[in-house]
């Protein structure tokens, strides 16, 4: 089973291909502590975060930031293979760092029970959408603001293969009933899928979806927060019984469970009009930018994902990754690191990631984003996120691994034909007792 770090690997190497491709190779400081000063003044302190192709972007913001005179900001960059591992080690030691990033949820929770972090300026909220402020959140306070763009989840399509079949892209699930009979029946695969056992996390945003158009964001909330009995809710088991019929019917081809995600998977059946559509996040743009920069730009097509008749979600509502965080450490001199939190909203930095083909979250980035590389797709992604009612966070990121390791295991033996719907929501609850 792919581990939630991996997928996010693959992510950074994707947004290297949205924009220009660097690779921070700054030396790091591991072992440093978080810093020296007063913990309640100024002084200096180590930022970890995670190697991607915005380092560049981080490291020019703690630049700007150090010669301004607030104090002194390292930034530590540290490999994705061992980000999480080292963050555990580091926190439970005294060699924790000063500020840190992280996808928020789960992680960050148990961080605050711990007595870790400190909670941030609520003012702070104010300039940020306040859908990708969740994740941040812990107990009610915020522990956590965004520094990355937005990565939700919504349904890819070929334009080309749409066009030729006389169709649209669905808004309701009527529609998409329609749409599996319309393109099997033309020997097209309705809608792309990773079923390699790596891969199970691309089943797990079938399930959110269906849960939150069911049922709302209320109940997986309610299941985040430690009532784990609300697998049994029926909107659950509606859930697991609509992806039986979706696989029965032939939704997403006979062999999916060997498809892998990504070049030569998913993505090249999508880009080749083997496929019709693939639910997905934000970061397949890049990649399809890797297959045919020309078809990314004009074949290829998205919506968000439909309807459904009778369910109590909002269609407006959105899934996937609200942002990536920084949280300062109560090691930390805490002035210095509450005036480094501004440059994540600054106009510099928020032009830095929207020119790598980054989307931010705050509050004035709409008014940059003609500066993207794809300014259409761009303003998708941010009306998605600015006008909706609720961003639900990955449930693998929001439960954390302990409970999100085996869920998805039993996501994928639904998929699979393994388990029935019913069995599958109790081998769930089972998870927990």
């Amino acid at each position: 089973m792919r581990d939630t770090i991996s997928r996010r690997q693959a992510l950074g190497g994707m947004l290297g291909i949205a924009g220009a491709a660097f690779m921070a190779t700054a030396c790091s400081s591991s072992g440093s502590s978080a810093g020296t000063g007063s913990a309640a003044g100024t002084g200096s302190a180590t930022f970890w975060t995670l190697q991607d192709p915005t380092n560049k972007i981080q490291q020019a913001a703690v630049t700007s930031f150090n010669s301004a005179g607030h104090g002194k900001i390292t930034l530590d960059i540290v490999p994705s293979a061992g980000y999480l591992d080292k963050l555990r080690t580091a926190m439970g030691s005294s060699e924790e760092p000063g500020l840190f990033f992280s996808w928020g949820g789960g992680n960050l929770d148990y961080y605050v029970q711990a007595g870790k972090l400190v909670d941030l300026d609520p003012s702070l909220k104010s300039h940020f959408l306040t859908s990708a402020l969740q994740a941040g959140t812990s107990g009610g306070k915020l522990v956590g603001v965004p520094c990355r763009g937005t990565q939700p989840v919504f349904i890819f399509y070929n334009k080309d293969v749409f066009t030729a079949a006389g169709a649209q892209p669905p808004t309701t699930w009527a529609e998409v009933t329609d749409l599996v009979a319309k393109f099997k029946s033309k020997n097209i695969t309705p809608f792309t899928i990773a079923g390699d056992a790596n891969d199970s996390w691309t089943e797990l945003m079938w399930i959110e979806y269906l849960v939150d158009r069911l049922a709302g964001p209320g109940l997986f909330a309610k299941i985040q927060g430690g009532d784990w009995s609300q697998w049994n809710d029926p909107a659950v088991l509606k859930a697991a019984q609509t992806i039986a019929q979706l696989v029965d019917s032939g939704a997403f081809g006979q062999n999916f469970a060997s498809v892998t995600y990504g070049t030569g998977g998913t993505s090249t059946l999508l880009a080749s009009g083997k496929a019709a559509m693939c639910l997905m996040g934000s970061w397949e743009y890049a990649n399809q930018q890797g297959i045919s920069a020309s078809f990314a730009k004009n074949g290829l097509g998205y919506v968000t994902f439909p309807a459904i008749e009778g369910g109590k979600g909002d269609p407006a509502n959105v899934v996937g990754n609200p942002s990536n965080y920084i949280s300062i450490t109560k090691a930390a001199p805490q002035q210095t690191a509450e005036d480094f939190l501004a440059t994540t909203y600054s106009t510099s930095y928020l032009k830095g990631l929207i020119a790598m083909g980054e989307v931010p979250v705050t509050a004035n980035a709409g008014q940059l984003l003609s500066g993207a590389p794809d300014p259409a797709y761009a303003g998708f992604l941010y009306d998605l996120v600015s006008k909706a009612p609720n961003f639900t966070q990955s449930w693998d990121q929001a439960l954390g691994s302990t409970l999100a390791t085996p869920m998805l295991t039993e996501i994928q033996k639904l998929f699979n034909g393994q388990d029935s719907p019913q069995q599958f929501v109790s081998n769930v609850l089972a998870i927990k007792k």
